[in-house]
């Protein structure tokens, strides 16, 4: 059962669907079923993205600890215990 992405032809709207065997999808939107199948790409997993991704997630999970750092001050700066 193959993931198609469609963009609907009557509101614009684009979205995946689940499709099983010759089943037409409707819209989510606005059940038109005047879609356009889209061409879907690949995911490519190599070691070089996958370097990249953890790079990335690094860079959030450091970004995310000073933000609750920066709160966790915030907050005892104006609150008398």
């Amino acid at each position: 059962m193959p993931i198609y992405d469609y963009s609907c032809r009557a509101c614009g709207n684009v979205f995946e669907a689940l499709v099983r065997g010759a089943a037409v999808p409707a819209c989510p939107e606005c059940r038109s079923e005047d879609l356009e199948r889209l061409l879907s790409l690949p995911a490519v997993r190599s070691e070089s993205t996958r370097q990249q991704a953890m790079r990335a997630a690094k860079q959030r999970d450091v970004r995310q600890a000073n933000e609750r750092v920066h709160a966790q001050r915030e907050y005892e700066a104006h609150h008398d215990d």
